[in-house]
């Protein structure tokens, strides 16, 4: 089917790994580093940006032949931060413990590198389909290592996993104790970084083998 071709899926797929937002362009590291304390809030954030990426691009590439060239961040920017609204609504709704976690980084999408990059490298320039899988790889990619971040540290900082309690108490009677700097932002930082060596060790060795 044309709906996935192989560009289509290299579009989809890339951003997951050989061209990730986080781990080879080195943007969205701000909120990465925000909001990974826990993983609950990773998640949600992850999800909250995908979903956001991939309807502005549609709507940008639905809109792109109309939008004058004068205004077009202009645009860009109205339509990303009515979905921001929408979706900061919804959580505030159904997940307000999560949404008062996240506090003003949910807002701070409207300015995400990652989606105004995308809306101006790519919607711009293609058609919807196209846009929304860019969208939802970019997104996904994006959220893939803000998990993998909010896992390590959650787990190893609180010995909990979504709240539950993972280590179990008689590890703490015969002497284990969280590392408390996996709750800091500093400790965030690290593991992105760990996170970018391991990829990139292991993507220049796969490009040697060849």
């Amino acid at each position: 089917m044309a709906l996935f071709s192989k560009q289509n899926r290299e579009v989809l797929g890339k951003p997951l790994n050989l061209d990730n937002p986080i781990m080879v362009q080195v943007l969205g590291i701000c909120s990465a580093l925000a909001v990974t304390s826990q993983l609950k809030p990773s998640i949600v954030m992850g999800l909250a940006v995908t979903v956001i990426t991939a309807f502005s691009n549609v709507i940008i590439s639905l809109i792109r032949n109309t939008i004058p060239v004068r205004i077009r961040i202009i645009v860009q920017l109205v339509v990303v931060a009515a979905l921001v609204t929408i979706v900061s609504q919804v959580l505030k709704a159904y997940s307000y413990d999560v949404s008062v976690q996240l506090s003003v980084y949910v807002g701070l999408i409207i300015t995400n590198c990652i989606l105004m990059g995308r809306l101006e490298a790519f919607a711009m320039m293609n058609k919807p389909w196209p846009s929304f899988l860019d969208g939802i790889g970019n997104g996904l990619g994006y959220a893939m290592i803000l998990v993998t971040v909010g896992f390590f540290r959650e787990f190893l900082g609180r010995g909990s996993l979504l709240g539950f309690q993972i280590i179990p108490d008689s590890f703490y009677q015969a002497g284990y104790i969280n590392n408390g700097m996996m709750t800091m932002p500093a400790m965030a930082l690290i593991l992105v970084g760990c996170v970018i060596w391991v990829h990139r060790a292991f993507f220049y060795k796969e490009e040697e083998n060849k």
